[in-house]
């Protein structure tokens, strides 16, 4: 069984990759941390507030934030007055070849308007332009891969 400590440090460790990475305040990542390894899953605002250490409308904010990035769910359920929540899991949001996609036109754009002449510039978007969309082909494919593992 994990201690209240070892499961803040968690949410702490969680929070310095998610806000280095994911460019996320801490808090957010610390409330994600939390979430993935407090019982019970679901969790009150004003529970991670006091679990975290962390005012109330900092844990509102940084929930804002993770629903934005479709990582939590608020709940409620008949009667109750507060808000519960926990992660969600969406197994195809990190295969979208949608942003791949956006990154390699964006690249072969700025290709178009460079003269054939600038070969430092053209180097860095052609190899932009070709891993994205290499990634954009690949990405449903690793999602079908990934789903068969499964």
């Amino acid at each position: 069984m994990t201690t209240t400590e070892e499961r803040l440090a968690y949410a702490d460790r969680v929070a310095e990759v998610w806000a280095s990475r994911y460019r996320v305040p801490p808090i957010a990542g610390r409330i994600a941390g939390y979430l993935y390894v407090c019982e019970p899953a679901a969790q009150g605002i004003d529970d991670l507030a006091a679990a975290l250490q962390a005012s109330r409308s900092a844990v509102v904010g940084s929930v804002k934030v993770l629903e934005l990035h479709g990582l939590v769910r608020r709940t409620r359920a008949a009667g109750e007055r507060a808000d519960r929540v926990r992660l969600v899991f969406d197994e195809s949001r990190g295969f979208d070849p949608t942003r791949y996609r956006e990154a390699a036109e964006i690249a072969e754009a700025g290709l178009a308007l460079l003269a054939a002449s600038a070969t430092d510039q053209r180097a860095v978007l052609e190899e932009t332009a070709s891993l994205n969309a290499f990634l954009a082909d690949r990405m449903p494919q690793l999602l079908e891969e990934w789903r068969a593992t499964r």
